[in-house]
């Protein structure tokens, strides 16, 4: 994922509750390409969490009513 993928990712991560850190592949690179850690040992988990956030977007709740014809 660039950059301009970034803040979008965040605020779902967030809206979510699933855990990560997101940073830089190259730190001196801020624009490039960007991955998610788990904060704890450090291991890219970034397949997996765009997994978690992609599927989380498929199932939330809508709300809605039907109308019988």
């Amino acid at each position: 994922m660039d950059a301009s993928e970034v803040s979008s990712l965040h605020t779902s991560m967030r809206k979510y509750g699933i855990p990560g850190v997101l940073e830089p592949v190259d730190p001196r690179n801020r624009a490039g390409v960007w991955r998610v850690v788990d904060p704890v040992d450090r291991r890219d988990i970034t397949v997996d969490v765009l997994a978690r956030v992609a599927a989380a977007d498929r199932h939330r709740p809508t709300r809605g009513f039907v109308i019988s014809g």
